[in-house]
């Protein structure tokens, strides 16, 4: 792994970036996102402050001069419960909104405000007990685990002082106007949230910092990489749609030629066709030797009807097959179960087909 590094000294292409891009390696923080949502909650609450504040001191003065008029019952309680919520709700709304607003636009900036849709298909590798073992160990963790011990210790050390700061108001020692009261939670909510976010934002640059960074580095390559990137481009598009054209023709006729070989072919029944190949003592595993959808699909079956090939229809793992097997590979690990109970069911089932089939495959029969 550090040699391979060590050999990648040169910058990634345009397209090497555009590729990553599609699968969501670029740079990224989260970070960012909670550094734009605070300071647009300050913003909001800077300008939202006097009329947050007016709307608490008229409801407390409004509360506290007629606290003969309420009746304590349990419906009464009921009903103010639900009013201090709508209430609140109404008072926290703009800020909450301008932080949901923030936090999508910091995403989009750092995607170029463009879709990465490759990044919700599903990888049977991310289910790899192994892979996922090395990120729990990786460097990356690590790097991640310090900024949050930052961000928790920024934090705690704005609480401290925001707290010395506010014991000294005179709210806690002494009357005050009731309008004091709206003024001293305004004031202490904007102090405080002013210095977290300000914290925030230096931690964001520094997390941004390093995963520019780490994504630079993973992007690097080779100076082979480069060269055989810039003459792939050098290709007229035209021939190398005709080489690919030409390519996925040999391919089929290859999966053609192997069917008869096969031993299964699991099917849709319609839309898709998987033939199976397993040689005990060879393969490690089920080999996929064939697979199609529609026309394809049916050229498959009646080529195995013909060489009377076992088909089995199972729609879920013919569709797992067809979108995660490879042809020439052996199927993937989480499929192994299924497979094996359908390639039982068949050598129970055709044990004459089996017979031929080992003469079939060696050629002495057609």
């Amino acid at each position: 792994m550090a040699e391979d590094q060590a050999s990648k000294t040169e910058e990634a292409t345009p397209k090497r970036r555009q590729e990553a891009f599609e699968n969501g390696q670029f740079a990224q923080s989260p970070d960012v996102a909670i550094a734009f949502s605070l300071i647009a909650a300050f913003v909001a609450l800077l300008f939202a402050a006097p009329g947050v504040a007016g709307r608490v001191m008229e409801v407390g003065a409004y509360i506290f001069g007629n606290l003969q008029r309420f009746e304590v019952s349990s419906s009464g309680l009921q009903y103010w419960v639900q009013q201090a919520m709508v209430f609140m709700g109404s008072l926290a709304f703009p800020i909450v909104a301008a932080a949901i607003f923030a936090g999508i636009t910091a995403g989009g900036l750092q995607t170029g405000f463009r879709l990465t849709p490759k990044v919700l298909e599903f990888k049977w590798e991310r289910l790899n007990p192994v892979t996922g073992f090395q990120r729990v160990v990786s460097k990356d963790v690590f790097v991640r685990l310090g900024i949050d011990l930052l961000k928790l210790g920024a934090i705690g050390a704005v609480l401290w002082a925001a707290i010395s700061r506010i014991l000294d108001d005179p709210i806690f020692y002494t009357p005050v106007a009731v309008g004091h009261v709206g003024a001293f939670i305004g004031d202490t909510t904007l102090y405080m949230l002013v210095r977290i976010a300000i914290a925030v934002s230096v931690i964001a640059a520094i997390s941004f910092f390093h995963a520019w960074r780490k994504s630079s580095k993973d992007l690097m390559m080779t100076k082979e990489e480069v060269k055989q990137e810039r003459k792939n481009q050098e290709i007229d598009p035209h021939v190398k749609a005709a080489q690919r054209a030409l390519a996925r023709r040999l391919l089929q006729r290859q999966m053609l030629q192997a069917v008869p070989t096969a031993d299964v072919v699991v099917t849709n029944p319609t839309h898709f066709a998987v033939a199976l190949k397993y040689e005990r003592g060879r393969d490690r595993a089920p080999v996929v030797v064939a697979r199609g959808r529609d026309v394809f699909a049916r050229r498959i079956k009646e080529l195995a009807a013909r060489h009377e090939v076992p088909m089995v229809e199972n729609k879920p793992v013919a569709r797992a097959l067809y979108k995660y097997g490879q042809v020439g590979k052996e199927i993937p690990v989480q499929l192994y179960q299924a497979v094996a109970e359908i390639l039982g069911f068949v050598y129970r089932t055709h044990r004459y087909y089996f017979h031929r089939l080992k003469a079939r495959r060696l050629g002495l029969v057609a």
